[in-house]
């Protein structure tokens, strides 16, 4: 049996929170782009993957399929105050990850940087 081709108009492009952040920048709002930058085990999202955030919280894209969303807005939050930009890291060992019924654990380490 042939798998039904997916809709195209759900998959987003990986440009879009690129262009979100530009458009926000354009329009005076003060904004933080979070990126990606390492991953080992098990990661939601790949390596380049963005999140970009306005101070307001407004925000766009994904760096983890939602599991450290909010840590990263509230980092990026504090960015856009300082100006400074933050490596965060973000793990689960593998005998927590099977304590909630996941085969492995992983890290991803995501970088925050203001956006001028």
């Amino acid at each position: 049996m042939t798998p039904a081709p997916m809709d195209v108009k759900y998959l987003r492009d990986p440009q879009d929170v690129l262009r979100t952040a530009l458009q926000w920048c354009r329009s005076g709002r003060a904004v933080a782009l979070a990126t990606v930058v390492r991953t080992w085990g098990s990661s939601p999202r790949p390596v380049g993957s963005n999140l970009v955030i306005a101070s307001d919280g407004a925000f766009e894209g994904s760096v983890s399929g939602g599991c450290v969303e909010g840590a990263v807005i509230e980092a990026a939050k504090e960015v856009i105050e300082t100006g400074q930009q933050r490596l965060l890291e973000f793990g689960v060992s593998n005998d927590e990850a099977w304590e909630v019924g996941l085969a492995c654990g992983g890290e991803i380490e995501v970088l925050v940087e203001p956006v001028a």
